[in-house]
């Protein structure tokens, strides 16, 4: 009995001291120290590349029409139907097709006269008419012709030109689109290689490459006024000018470096 005892006695021990061993290893180490990524031993050298062109516009864009105002919608709306049809003959007579003339603009709306009663002092309107507006634009490479559409536009009864602008087509902004960006991208190159050659530094590698929109000049007005009928009787020729358009792109290069 007493050796049972011992024996049991024993056991206990053995087990105590697994549990208490147990939890020592599972125990986290806190006072360990953290080990720390190794710093990146990468040289970089951000620089920004531009590039520039002028070029002669290919596009003409022409915004002109007709405003008919009459005592009733209908009469408007008939006048200005039969005026804007001798107009489109008119231009197409300078060599138009239809597919260069879109509407930019149709309106009809009334037209009030305001007056004060005498009796009663009160504001008053009237309706004394109906407006029509249908304005057109007219986009064509002919740009030798858009003193001739002008001219012809006027005289068959346009009393609106808004405005004149010329414009690159979009099959000539793709190509220099392509052209600038990898003009941008050597002056860019250019540029780090100079810089780095005082500091007996060079180009290794590219580590990012970030390209900004191409950049072309807001459309300018360059023919805006209203005709009446009188100077739709001039002979006088229109002259239109066109202008260069100052195009521009940029790109941000990161260049990895190391030294020489």
């Amino acid at each position: 009995m007493k050796h049972s005892k011992q024996i049991i006695a024993t056991i206990i021990v053995i087990m105590v001291i697994s549990v208490t061993m147990s939890a020592i290893s599972v125990t986290p180490n806190v006072s360990a120290q953290e080990v720390t990524p190794f710093p990146s031993r990468e040289k970089i050298l951000s620089v920004t590349g531009n590039a520039f062109s002028s070029v002669d516009p290919d596009l003409a864009n022409i915004s002109f029409g007709v405003e008919i105002q009459e005592k009733t919608a209908n009469a408007a709306l008939t006048a200005n139907s039969e005026l804007m049809s001798k107009v489109i003959v008119s231009i197409k007579q300078v060599g138009i097709s239809d597919s260069e003339i879109s509407t930019s603009q149709f309106s009809i709306y009334p037209v009030y006269d305001y007056y004060q009663e005498k009796e009663t002092g009160s504001n008053v309107q009237k309706l004394v008419g109906y407006k029509v507006s249908n304005m057109i634009i007219v986009k064509t490479d002919k740009l030798d012709s858009v003193a001739a559409i002008i001219d012809n536009a006027v005289n068959a009864g346009v009393n609106r030109v808004d405005n004149v602008f010329f414009s690159l087509s979009p099959e000539v902004q793709s190509t220099l689109k392509d052209e600038l960006l990898g003009k941008a991208v050597l002056d860019a190159k250019s540029k780090a290689q100079l810089a780095l050659s005082a500091l007996n530094y060079k180009i290794i590698g590219v580590k990012a490459v970030s390209l900004s929109e191409f950049s072309m000049p807001y459309p300018q007005p360059m023919y805006a006024m209203e005709y009446d009928r009188m100077m739709a009787k001039s002979s006088a020729p229109t002259q239109i000018f066109s202008s260069d358009q100052q195009v521009s792109t940029s790109v941000n290069v990161v260049f990895l470096i190391g030294t020489n």
